[in-house]
């Protein structure tokens, strides 16, 4: 097989992706996957995980409990006590979840990428001027989390969560297909901007992105499910303390966070392009 062709079958494979992943009803599909995946039927649920195995990596050597009430369940599933524990030096803001690395690098006044060559703005990711400020020329790094990994996220830090603000939008894909072809997609999506401060004064942002399949985003310090069915864009006063490592919330599917900071914090040495990185494990560095 020559260079062209081979080119021009991986060209086809990423259109049959696109195609199968977002030129679908993707607001009903989401919402379909929702109840699906709560049913509590034996034979449903089995055939359900049985099926997510043959199509991915889905590893639940490492779940608290072998049994899964649902879909939903085994999407959700906390780990074994003493897994993912974060790494305890002060200085080192440690990834939320476990994910791959995507784009990352310094915010450039206030233009972001979410892959090489397509940008977007700060303004219309976080719908905030104040908070845009807060950010401005700073870091940012993105984390994807496939459909298979551990669906939880953390605290990167030990911080004082201020205030959520929910962006009501669509659930296109977020894999790197997509990424290529859908202009400011993480600005269309469904997102929570989570503003939080550090303890020594430093704005931390986490924005969790939603995607197609993912139901909702549930946070624990707030009492409402965050979904289509969510009118926004709803602000959320906070004032919660959190630990480094505490667990804040889940998605019902793989998505993406992307974290904000200062730019006088510094990405760790494991921070690559496409590298896993897990819960816990270092991501940014505050110099001494």
């Amino acid at each position: 097989m020559t260079v062209k062709s081979l080119i021009a079958t991986f060209t086809q494979q990423e259109d049959l992706n696109f195609l199968l992943t977002n030129r679908v009803p993707r607001a009903a599909l989401t919402r379909f996957m929702g109840w699906f995946s709560k049913i509590e039927q034996p034979l449903i649920r089995d055939l359900s995980i049985a099926c997510w195995r043959l199509f991915s990596d889905l590893d639940l050597t490492e779940a608290r409990k072998t049994h899964f009430k649902s879909l939903h369940d085994c999407f959700t599933r906390e780990l074994r006590p003493g897994l993912r524990p974060p790494d305890p030096d002060p200085s080192i803001v440690v990834s939320p979840c476990d994910a791959i690395i995507g784009a990352h690098g310094a915010i450039a006044d206030t233009e972001l990428f979410q892959v090489k060559g397509a940008g977007y703005s700060l303004l219309d990711l976080l719908g905030d001027p104040a908070l845009v400020d807060t950010h401005r020329n700073g870091r940012f790094i993105t984390l994807r989390l496939t459909s298979s990994m551990y669906h939880r996220f953390h605290a990167p830090h030990d911080c004082r969560i201020e205030r959520v603000n929910f962006i009501s939008g669509d659930t296109w894909n977020v894999n790197p297909i997509a990424l290529k072809r859908i202009e400011k997609l993480f600005c269309k999506n469904e997102r929570a901007v989570i503003q939080t401060h550090l303890a020594t004064g430093e704005a931390l942002t986490l924005v969790p992105v939603a995607a197609i399949l993912v139901a909702s985003i549930r946070l624990h310090f707030l009492d409402v499910l965050l979904n289509a069915q969510s009118r926004g864009p709803t602000a959320f006063p906070c004032d919660v303390s959190v630990r480094k490592g505490d667990e804040l919330g889940w998605f019902e599917h793989g998505s993406t966070i992307i974290v904000l900071l200062p730019d006088h914090f510094e990405f760790c040495d494991n921070v690559k392009d496409g590298a896993c990185i897990r819960a816990g494990e270092p991501l940014l560095r505050k110099p001494g």
